[in-house]
């Protein structure tokens, strides 16, 4: 017993230590005001995963691969659910957090598909840990994203550039999803770029 309550003591402490690192690169927050409307577009073009960097293909060939193993037909389901991810839950809980301030707030809705808007965000997907869960231990899932305002009209007018390193994500009581955990670290994402753009821009 007092084994197990030393692990639980060192998860609780190693998870805590983990914090998300944001930096504005270049450019101000001063085009927020008097807008009503940012468009929204997640690129995973340049996605790494895990510690020994992965693309997004060599990471999925390697799960399909072993779930397969262990069942026909387990790896090609989970294929499907891993992509269905990155809208179903990626963009739904990074775009839930940015709305929670700063629609209710401020007035301004982050959507996709918003083309007629004047600004566009785009976040760059640069590397996903999804962590693990092994009931009494467990690691939190871990997002980087680059974050670039652009002119929709014009992409290369970069009107505001930031770096989001290791945004963590767990749920509450722990879960065994991988898209889970990750979905949480969208959802850490959302809400710290949502609090700076508050204090930054009013």
């Amino acid at each position: 017993m007092q084994k197990i309550l030393h692990l639980a003591f060192i998860l609780l402490f190693t998870t805590a230590i983990y914090a998300q690192k944001t930096k504005v690169k270049e450019g101000d927050f001063s085009f927020f005001k008097g807008q009503t409307e940012i468009n929204v577009e997640f690129d995973y073009s340049n996605l790494k995963i895990n510690k020994d960097n992965l693309t997004n293909d060599e990471y999925v060939a390697e799960r399909v691969a072993d779930l397969e193993s262990k069942g026909k037909g387990k790896g090609k389901a989970w294929k499907k659910s891993w992509e269905a991810s990155k809208d179903l839950i990626y963009a739904s809980k990074f775009l839930e957090l940015m709305n929670r301030d700063l629609y209710e707030d401020k007035g301004i809705s982050f959507e996709k598909d918003f083309p007629d808007a004047k600004y566009t965000l785009i976040l760059e997907v640069v590397w996903i840990y999804p962590g693990w869960n092994a009931a009494v231990m467990r690691q939190p899932a871990k997002v980087t994203t680059l974050i670039k305002f652009v002119e929709t009209a014009n992409r290369d007018n970069v009107l505001l550039e930031i770096t989001s390193k290791e945004a963590p994500g767990n749920k509450f009581g722990g879960t065994f999803s991988n898209e889970d955990r990750i979905g949480e670290g969208f959802a850490k994402t959302g809400k710290t770029l949502s609090k700076l753009i508050m204090k930054k821009a009013f």
